[in-house]
This record gives structure tokens, C-alpha cells and sequence, in this order.
């Protein structure tokens, strides 16, 4: 069982920055693929950005590369996502999500199976 909660959410002029963080009670939390996720207003739940086990290797739905930065620290349990150069279209429920399948790094929002509650984020335009 894993239980997620996000942090860090809030209201940002465009051109801002924001940093989430998602905390994590898991066991073996080193063998969970991560991932941050986000929902507009009226439109299903997207990949932001997924992270591997290690850390080492990352993905990034084109709309936000170069802008986001996905980061994970195992001995804390906590992942990361810095947003930079933030803009209206950025404006949903953000959510960190896990996944136990087996393979260090997944994004089709179908292969996580634990999800925190969700933080929005706003940008003003």
C-alpha cells in the first residue's frame, strides 16, 4: 500500500515558477516508477512528466519540456516537480501518482495504481 501527498500548489502570475512536492509512505520506495499528472477543467488526466526508479531517466510530455524538471530523493520517500515559465494552459489539479509494475519508468496514466488527493495549481495570465 502506498500513500501519496502533494504539496506546493497555489496561485502564480505567468512567467512564475512553483515547486510540488509529493510525499510518499511506501515500502521499497525505490521499485515505484513516478510520475505527476495533471487535470484541466472538462479534459481527462495527462502525463506531466514520469520519473524511474533510480532517478536517472525521465520523460516529459512536450507541452512542459523545457520548463519542468521531474526529481526524486529514495532516502527521503519525496518526488519533485519544478515548474518554470509557468502559463495559463498550465492551470489544472496537479497529482503524484506511483506505479509497481515492473519496469523503472511508465507513463500512460493507466499503469499507476496510487494516487494522491491532488494540488491545484492557477495561473494568471
Amino acid at each position: 500500500q502506498v500513500q501519496l501527498v502533494e504539496s506546493g500548489g497555489g496561485l502564480v502570475q505567468a512567467g512564475g515558477s512553483l515547486r510540488l512536492s509529493c510525499t510518499a509512505s511506501a515500502r521499497a520506495f525505490s521499485r515505484y516508477a513516478m510520475g505527476w499528472f495533471r487535470q484541466a477543467p472538462g479534459k481527462g488526466r495527462d502525463v506531466v512528466a514520469a520519473v524511474s526508479w533510480s532517478g536517472g531517466r525521465t520523460y516529459y510530455a512536450d507541452s512542459v519540456k523545457g520548463r519542468f524538471t521531474i526529481s526524486r530523493d529514495n532516502a527521503k520517500n519525496m518526488v519533485y516537480l519544478q515548474m518554470n515559465s509557468l502559463q495559463s494552459e498550465d492551470t489544472a489539479v496537479y497529482y503524484c501518482a506511483a506505479s509497481d509494475r515492473d519496469t523503472d519508468l511508465v507513463w500512460p496514466p493507466r499503469y499507476y495504481n496510487y494516487w494522491g488527493q491532488g494540488t491545484q495549481v492557477t495561473v494568471s495570465s
